[in-house]
């Protein structure tokens, strides 16, 4: 979490268990990747945790190393999966080819995002009571749409109601992360989509008959 350590690490606990029991709630395979979401985040909380504790220059290497595994969660996995979390849900031929589409787009920001990763390294630094993380790559714009298209459009497409209001509301936080916390955009962004997770609870509370629209 973007605020301290004791808040990353309550965090991952939470999502962790909550990420243990919708995996546990899953009723196939093909609903496995989408339950998984809530525990990925708790990992990715507790990396952030993690990070924190290397702060100010207590174990630079640690940093470097927990940075960049941070920064795969936040840049690299989440435009590549979600979007396949979606497809794997999703029994609507044409919402699937749309998701195709769109896991295509998200794999290539994600794959663009690695290759930035490795060639211009990423820096975590304290900045106001928030983790500002450094991250220089080209085409700001254009890759920060590829993005939000992998990892909010993908959940819209759903033709399940309760997995497109997840894309729905991690849309809008990321507009209010923008709005409210630009120069940390990508810890608070991330931590508002953490908490959002909860939403995929709701997914796998009722029967899958309620749940699809065509």
């Amino acid at each position: 979490m973007c605020f301290s350590a004791p808040a990353s690490f309550t965090a991952a606990a939470v999502l962790l268990g909550l990420g243990t029991v919708t995996m546990r709630r899953a009723r196939s395979r093909r609903e496995l990747p989408y339950a998984a979401i809530p525990l990925l985040f708790g990992v990715q909380q507790l990396l952030e945790g993690m990070l924190w504790l290397t702060f100010p220059d207590r174990a630079p290497l640690l940093n470097v190393a927990l940075t960049h595994l941070y920064s795969f969660f936040s840049h690299v996995l989440w435009p590549i999966y979600v979007p396949l979390a979606a497809l794997a849900l999703e029994s609507v031929r044409w919402r699937r080819r749309v998701l195709v589409a769109i896991a295509v787009a998200g794999a290539l920001v994600g794959l663009y995002l690695l290759a930035m990763l490795v060639k211009l390294p990423i820096t975590a630094r304290v900045v106001g009571q928030h983790i500002l993380y450094d991250s220089p790559h080209f085409y700001v714009m254009t890759t920060m749409a590829l993005y939000l298209i992998g990892t909010c459009a993908s959940l819209m497409v759903s033709s399940h109601r309760r997995v497109a209001a997840f894309g729905v509301a991690a849309f809008v936080s990321a507009i209010a992360a923008y709005m409210f916390y630009a120069t940390w955009f990508i810890s608070v962004w991330c931590f508002f989509a953490a908490v959002l997770s909860f939403i995929v609870l709701w997914q796998f509370r009722e029967p899958r008959a309620r749940l699809a629209v065509p």
